[in-house]
């Protein structure tokens, strides 16, 4: 089978590097550039072979939405399909990256997993002559980018262990509130598992993420989330607290959805 083709582009140089290193760990994928800006990629997609384009939003010279503009200009065999994958998830700015032409739309900090998993559907999808829309799957709302949103606003990277064993522990404890009550004995155990770690890994993983996002000063941004002072500078929370807080406002969100 051969190896699908991948233009990554994003303005940030550590997020391009981390997303080359997994994509080209894959066997089934290759990078075969990067660009910087919109600019770059429009003459990228005319030297080269693209068959998924990795496209942020907010970039200098030309944004993702004007790539997607004069993508439409480019000859039908110059336009690969294309994932936005961007910290924007308001759904005005989700609709107009749809509009234009965008095959998926994923909020970052996205799961590495998840976005190798879009590019090889994406993949699949360049043979398919359609003239029905793509079905866009648009998951801003999901408890995945949800969680993804305000690790990103708290400063946590996607790319150290500790932020996957914090979404996983979140969502076990959405399933069974009473399971942070047990974090030792069942929760820990339970990540360590599902990733073939050890509990005690899980619980310091977890620990050194809350403390990065500590670190980088983004205290208030928790606050600003819950409407409240939930935590100072001085107050960090536990590992079990920080879970029952994430995971808390969710479900009262969930409850405030259902209400409508």
């Amino acid at each position: 089978m051969d190896r699908v083709q991948v233009l990554i582009t994003d303005d940030n140089d550590e997020i391009r590097a981390a997303l080359r290193g997994y994509l080209e760990s894959q066997e089934d994928m290759t990078v075969v550039a990067e660009a910087a800006n919109g600019m770059e990629a429009i003459r990228l997609l005319n030297e080269k072979h693209v068959d998924v384009m990795l496209l942020d939003i907010i970039m200098p010279q030309l944004d993702g939405y004007g790539v997607l503009e004069q993508m439409q200009l480019l000859p039908a065999e110059n336009r690969p399909r294309v994932i936005a994958l961007t910290a924007l998830s308001r759904e005005d700015f989700i609709h107009r990256a749809l509009r234009l032409g965008v095959d998926y739309y994923m909020v970052k900090p996205a799961d590495m997993q998840a976005i190798a998993a879009r590019i090889r559907d994406a993949a699949r999808q360049q043979d398919i002559v359609s003239t029905d829309p793509v079905p866009f799957p648009v998951a801003s709302r999901s408890i995945d980018d949800r969680l993804s949103n305000i690790f990103l606003s708290l400063g946590i990277p996607a790319h150290i262990k500790g932020y996957q064993f914090l979404r996983e522990a979140v969502k076990l404890v959405l399933d069974n509130p009473d399971s942070i009550n047990r974090i030792t004995k069942e929760l820990y155990p339970t990540i360590a598992r599902r990733f073939g770690t050890s509990a005690s890994k899980v619980e310091r993983a977890i620990r050194h993420a809350i403390e990065v996002g500590w670190s980088r000063g983004r205290v208030e941004s928790l606050n600003r989330a819950f409407g409240c002072r939930v935590a100072t500078p001085e107050d960090k929370p536990t590992n079990g607290e920080f879970i029952a807080l994430i995971a808390d406002k969710l479900a009262l969100e969930e409850q405030q959805r259902n209400a409508l």
